[in-house]
């Protein structure tokens, strides 16, 4: 699948948390200033194009549905990003999460205790 805009990104998130909805229920959701509605149509087909919602017709308009769920699409983005910043390694990351200190030494200690229960 075709890697999202920002904008597409948040688009969808919104789908995600309303299961459906017309272009004009998005444009109320959006927590920031709405894009205008030809935009956000426009931003709506082309998700659709690259896949990840489809549509039901309504006479001339279209009730949008996510074809991806949120858990697939986080799957995907977290091997895309592993493989294109952390050449495929989980330990890559981990390190640079910790080399930043955004997890903690008793966050690691915790993910292995968890890591452990689960063999």
């Amino acid at each position: 699948m075709k890697k999202l805009t920002n904008k597409e990104e948040e688009l969808l998130k919104i789908l995600w948390r309303l299961e459906k909805a017309f272009v004009k229920e998005i444009q109320a959701e959006f927590k920031t200033e709405p894009p205008h509605y030809n935009t956000l149509s426009t931003l709506v087909r082309n998700l659709e194009d690259k896949g990840y919602v489809t549509h039901k017709a309504y006479g001339n308009t279209h009730q949008y549905v996510p074809l991806i769920s949120k858990e697939e699409y986080r799957s995907r983005f977290i091997n895309s990003t592993l493989d294109d910043y952390f050449s495929s390694s989980y330990k890559s990351l981990v390190t640079a999460f910790a080399q930043e200190e955004k997890i903690s030494i008793d966050e690691l200690k915790e993910i292995i205790a968890h890591i452990e229960n689960q063999k």
